[in-house]
């Protein structure tokens, strides 16, 4: 999407000009009348292949059903597209029937979801319960469960085997050893390796890394589930001072700018020996153009010491219906579709998308196209939530302050000790002393 185009609101009738940039109109089949067809349109992410996935489950709906779709590109950054929608749902918009959802914000944009209940004929029940419960507010289900998500580690096998180096178990190994292959990769002339890559910018992506750092550390998860704010303790000071470390040294400068692409950019060149991502770029690292397919090992992220534990971020994306959709029904039957178990499975097997159904998680053909989704299933269904539930309306806020405190940290600008204090300080402001 450009530019132009996110700054833009509603113009004109239902199909306003916001979003017609980098859309594209998938044609209806002749499996009804053209009188009864209707016009969907769905926002889908841009992550690797995770548009034309879209596009291939979307046009293969609308070859069956009769109806038409048009795909809407939405920006990469999800801290962008959640401020995009809130323009887009506070308007009444009819720009988009289907909103592409992250995890966290069932609770900040249900209100503007119907309740996918009276279409679903139970569907939802094969589907993670956890999940499910999330998607459900106030007894509504405001969103089906598309594919989840959990940070994992991504190394390179042949480089770790060239210099005798296991995979690390915790975080300070992962600092020693990716200190010690880019030494001495750059000792033998590729100086353009660095140890470690993952998501430093000011956004959404960097409270996962950041949460990963302190809960792996047993820091906590910056809120319990009372509400109490419980960010400001030493581990989770440890994490964060051990993070800024990394930068310059075994990390890039520009890490601080890096989202979940530009990571995958450095990592996938053959620029890296370690990347923390999510799951849809195991496809791309293996895919035929990929100068390091083949070479890439995928395991779950350190612990944070002998005493730490392995902590990955829930994420992970759902598919809701707009309130204001013209075609609500119709609208319902796109998302039944997509987050279907065939559709479901075709991702996995094509763009490493984990699904949300469990019966997946035992398909030869999905472990077969992505060996790691066993050895890590428990990975995938126990990964640290992000404090969306309890901040509710809050948490856009919450976790602003909250990546913006990691950032300043990371980029040198305070210490851990004082950064968390002084986030606690406003969190507490934010809340009113915890009461969300």
């Amino acid at each position: 999407m450009t530019e132009s185009a996110r700054r833009g609101g509603p113009r004109g009738g239902p199909r306003g000009g916001l979003l017609s940039v980098g859309a594209v109109a998938l044609a209806a089949g002749a499996a009804q009348p053209a009188a009864e067809a209707a016009e969907i349109s769905i926002a889908c992410g841009a992550l690797g292949v995770e548009f034309q996935l879209c596009k291939d489950g979307a046009e293969a709906w609308a070859a069956e059903s009769g109806h038409s779709v048009r795909l809407v590109n939405t920006p990469n950054s999800a801290t962008e597209r959640l401020a995009l929608y809130q323009q887009l749902l506070a308007a009444r918009a009819k720009d988009i029937d289907v909103f592409q959802i992250d995890v966290i914000w069932p609770g900040m944009l249900a209100n503007h979801f119907i309740d996918l209940t009276p279409f679903s004929q139970g569907a939802e029940a094969a589907h993670f319960p956890a999940i499910v419960e999330n998607n459900t507010v106030d007894g509504r289900l405001v969103a089906m469960p598309w594919f989840t998500d959990a940070g994992l580690l991504y190394y390179r096998k042949d480089l770790l085997e060239k210099h005798g180096k296991a995979v690390p178990a915790t975080w300070r190994e992962l600092t020693e050893t990716a200190a010690a292959v880019q030494a001495a990769e750059r000792a033998a002339g590729n100086d353009k390796l660095w140890g470690f890559v993952w998501q430093g910018k000011a956004y959404e992506g960097l409270t996962c890394n950041a949460l990963e750092w302190i809960d792996s550390h047993g820091g906590g998860a910056v809120v319990d589930a009372r509400g109490k704010i419980t960010v400001n303790n030493p581990k989770a000071a440890e994490a964060l001072d051990l993070a800024a470390g990394w930068v310059g040294a075994i990390s890039p400068p520009g890490v601080l700018n890096y989202s979940e692409e530009e990571a995958r950019g450095v990592f996938q060149s053959g620029n890296a020996v370690f990347m923390r991502n999510w799951p849809y770029a195991w496809a791309p690292a293996n895919g035929a153009d990929s100068p390091v397919r083949d070479l890439v090992g995928v395991s779950a992220l350190p612990r944070g010491g002998a005493e730490g534990k392995q902590s990955g971020t829930l994420g992970g994306w759902q598919l809701a219906v707009s309130k204001y959709s013209d075609h609500p029904e119709v609208a319902a039957s796109l998302v039944l579709y997509l987050t279907g178990l065939e559709e479901q499975k075709r991702r996995a097997i094509v763009g490493a998308y984990n699904p949300t159904i469990a019966s997946l998680y035992k398909d030869a053909q999905v472990l077969s196209a992505n060996p790691f989704f066993g050895s890590l299933y428990d990975t995938f269904t126990n990964a640290v939530a992000r404090p969306s539930k309890i901040a509710g309306a809050k948490y856009n806020r919450l976790s602003s302050e909250f990546w913006n405190a990691a950032h300043a940290v990371l980029s040198g600008k305070s210490d851990a000790t004082t950064g968390l204090a002084r986030l606690e300080r406003k969190l507490k402001r934010i809340s009113r002393n915890g009461r969300w």
